[in-house]
Protein backbone atom coordinates (compact mmCIF):
# COMPACT_ATOMS: atom_id res chain seq x y z
CA UNK A 1 0.00 0.00 0.00
CA UNK A 2 1.32 3.48 -0.93
CA UNK A 3 0.98 6.10 1.79
CA UNK A 4 0.28 9.77 1.16
CA UNK A 5 2.53 10.96 3.99
CA UNK A 6 6.32 11.26 3.82
CA UNK A 7 7.83 8.12 5.42
CA UNK A 8 10.76 9.95 7.06
CA UNK A 9 9.01 13.12 8.20
CA UNK A 10 8.63 13.35 11.98
CA UNK A 11 5.25 13.80 13.57
CA UNK A 12 4.21 17.48 13.85
CA UNK A 13 4.78 17.48 17.61
CA UNK A 14 8.38 16.27 17.09
CA UNK A 15 9.39 18.80 14.42
CA UNK A 16 11.75 21.64 15.23
CA UNK A 17 9.56 24.73 15.51
CA UNK A 18 12.15 27.31 14.38
CA UNK A 19 12.73 25.29 11.21
CA UNK A 20 8.98 25.16 10.57
CA UNK A 21 8.80 28.93 11.03
CA UNK A 22 11.75 29.52 8.65
CA UNK A 23 10.09 27.29 6.05
CA UNK A 24 7.13 29.66 5.93
CA UNK A 25 9.31 32.58 4.87
CA UNK A 26 9.72 32.79 1.11
CA UNK A 27 13.41 33.20 0.28
CA UNK A 28 15.19 33.98 -2.97
CA UNK A 29 17.35 31.18 -4.31
CA UNK A 30 20.99 31.88 -5.17
CA UNK A 31 24.12 29.99 -6.07
CA UNK A 32 27.24 31.27 -4.34
CA UNK A 33 30.62 30.44 -5.90
CA UNK A 34 34.18 30.96 -4.69
CA UNK A 35 37.73 29.88 -5.36
CA UNK A 36 39.61 29.08 -8.54
CA UNK A 37 41.02 26.13 -10.45
CA UNK A 38 40.66 22.85 -8.60
CA UNK A 39 39.72 24.73 -5.41
CA UNK A 40 36.59 26.34 -6.82
CA UNK A 41 33.26 25.49 -5.26
CA UNK A 42 29.64 26.54 -5.20
CA UNK A 43 26.57 26.11 -3.04
CA UNK A 44 22.86 26.81 -3.34
CA UNK A 45 21.96 29.37 -0.67
CA UNK A 46 18.53 30.77 0.14
CA UNK A 47 19.32 32.14 3.59
CA UNK A 48 20.89 35.51 2.91
CA UNK A 49 20.36 39.17 3.66
CA UNK A 50 21.61 42.21 1.78
CA UNK A 51 22.10 45.33 3.88
CA UNK A 52 22.41 48.64 2.06
CA UNK A 53 25.10 51.10 3.04
CA UNK A 54 28.49 52.38 2.01
CA UNK A 55 29.62 49.72 1.46
CA UNK A 56 26.68 47.37 1.21
CA UNK A 57 27.04 44.08 3.07
CA UNK A 58 25.68 40.59 2.53
CA UNK A 59 25.11 37.98 5.23
CA UNK A 60 24.97 34.34 4.12
CA UNK A 61 23.87 31.44 6.32
CA UNK A 62 25.80 28.34 5.26
CA UNK A 63 26.91 25.15 6.91
CA UNK A 64 30.34 25.41 8.52
CA UNK A 65 31.18 21.97 7.10
CA UNK A 66 30.56 23.04 3.48
CA UNK A 67 33.41 23.69 1.07
CA UNK A 68 32.08 27.24 0.57
CA UNK A 69 32.70 28.04 4.26
CA UNK A 70 36.44 27.48 3.85
CA UNK A 71 37.00 28.44 0.21
CA UNK A 72 35.32 31.86 0.56
CA UNK A 73 37.48 32.62 3.59
CA UNK A 74 40.69 31.32 1.99
CA UNK A 75 40.17 33.05 -1.36
CA UNK A 76 38.86 36.28 0.15
CA UNK A 77 36.03 36.65 -2.40
CA UNK A 78 32.79 35.10 -3.61
CA UNK A 79 30.04 35.65 -6.19
CA UNK A 80 26.30 35.48 -5.51
CA UNK A 81 24.11 34.55 -8.50
CA UNK A 82 20.33 35.05 -8.38
CA UNK A 83 18.55 32.01 -9.81
CA UNK A 84 15.56 31.92 -12.10
CA UNK A 85 12.97 29.18 -12.16
CA UNK A 86 14.55 27.81 -15.36
CA UNK A 87 17.79 27.21 -13.39
CA UNK A 88 16.28 24.43 -11.24
CA UNK A 89 18.73 21.76 -12.48
CA UNK A 90 21.79 23.87 -11.59
CA UNK A 91 20.23 24.75 -8.23
CA UNK A 92 19.81 21.05 -7.43
CA UNK A 93 23.37 20.25 -8.56
CA UNK A 94 24.90 22.99 -6.38
CA UNK A 95 22.67 21.90 -3.48
CA UNK A 96 24.01 18.36 -3.80
CA UNK A 97 20.56 16.99 -4.67
CA UNK A 98 21.34 15.97 -8.27
CA UNK A 99 24.40 14.15 -9.54
CA UNK A 100 26.81 15.93 -11.85
CA UNK A 101 29.42 13.62 -13.37
CA UNK A 102 32.61 15.63 -13.70
CA UNK A 103 31.76 17.95 -10.81
CA UNK A 104 29.31 20.76 -10.12
CA UNK A 105 30.77 23.03 -12.82
CA UNK A 106 30.84 20.33 -15.55
CA UNK A 107 27.58 21.19 -17.34
CA UNK A 108 27.42 24.95 -16.83
CA UNK A 109 29.12 27.86 -18.61
CA UNK A 110 31.69 29.42 -16.29
CA UNK A 111 34.17 32.27 -16.55
CA UNK A 112 36.93 32.81 -14.02
CA UNK A 113 37.20 36.16 -12.25
CA UNK A 114 39.20 37.42 -9.34
CA UNK A 115 36.02 37.07 -7.19
CA UNK A 116 35.61 33.43 -8.18
CA UNK A 117 33.71 31.43 -10.80
CA UNK A 118 30.96 33.33 -12.61
CA UNK A 119 28.04 31.28 -13.92
CA UNK A 120 27.63 33.14 -17.21
CA UNK A 121 24.03 32.06 -17.81
CA UNK A 122 22.92 33.69 -14.54
CA UNK A 123 23.15 37.44 -15.29
CA UNK A 124 22.09 38.83 -11.90
CA UNK A 125 25.05 38.70 -9.54
CA UNK A 126 26.94 40.42 -6.76
CA UNK A 127 30.71 40.29 -6.51
CA UNK A 128 31.76 40.24 -2.87
CA UNK A 129 34.86 40.52 -0.74
CA UNK A 130 34.91 38.15 2.21
CA UNK A 131 34.89 40.03 5.52
CA UNK A 132 34.29 37.48 8.28
CA UNK A 133 32.62 34.28 9.35
CA UNK A 134 31.21 33.06 12.61
CA UNK A 135 29.48 29.89 13.70
CA UNK A 136 25.93 30.64 14.88
CA UNK A 137 23.79 27.80 16.14
CA UNK A 138 24.06 24.83 13.78
CA UNK A 139 25.01 27.10 10.88
CA UNK A 140 27.63 29.63 10.00
CA UNK A 141 27.28 33.29 9.13
CA UNK A 142 29.51 34.53 6.30
CA UNK A 143 29.76 38.30 5.96
CA UNK A 144 30.86 39.96 2.75
CA UNK A 145 31.21 43.44 1.31
CA UNK A 146 29.47 43.93 -2.03
CA UNK A 147 32.02 45.41 -4.41
CA UNK A 148 30.15 45.24 -7.73
CA UNK A 149 26.66 44.28 -8.91
CA UNK A 150 25.24 43.25 -12.28
CA UNK A 151 21.47 43.12 -12.78
CA UNK A 152 19.24 42.24 -15.72
CA UNK A 153 15.53 42.51 -16.40
CA UNK A 154 14.91 39.49 -14.14
CA UNK A 155 11.32 38.37 -14.69
CA UNK A 156 11.16 34.90 -13.19
CA UNK A 157 13.17 34.67 -9.96
CA UNK A 158 13.04 31.42 -8.04
CA UNK A 159 12.02 31.34 -4.40
CA UNK A 160 12.15 28.60 -1.81
CA UNK A 161 8.97 28.18 0.22
CA UNK A 162 7.92 25.24 2.40
CA UNK A 163 10.67 22.96 1.05
CA UNK A 164 9.82 23.59 -2.60
CA UNK A 165 11.04 25.83 -5.39
CA UNK A 166 8.43 28.26 -6.65
CA UNK A 167 8.34 30.87 -9.38
CA UNK A 168 7.36 34.51 -8.96
CA UNK A 169 7.14 35.32 -12.66
CA UNK A 170 4.45 34.44 -15.15
CA UNK A 171 3.59 30.72 -15.38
Amino acid sequence: MIHSEHPFQPDPADREQARRFRGRLAAGVTIVTAGSGSDRTGLTVSSLLVVQGEPAHVYLVVGPTTDLWDVAADSGHFVIHICRYQDRQAVDVFAGLSPSPGGIFADIAVSETHWGPVLTDLPDRAYCRFESREQVGWSGLVVGLIEEVEVSALEDPMVHFRSRYRRLGPP
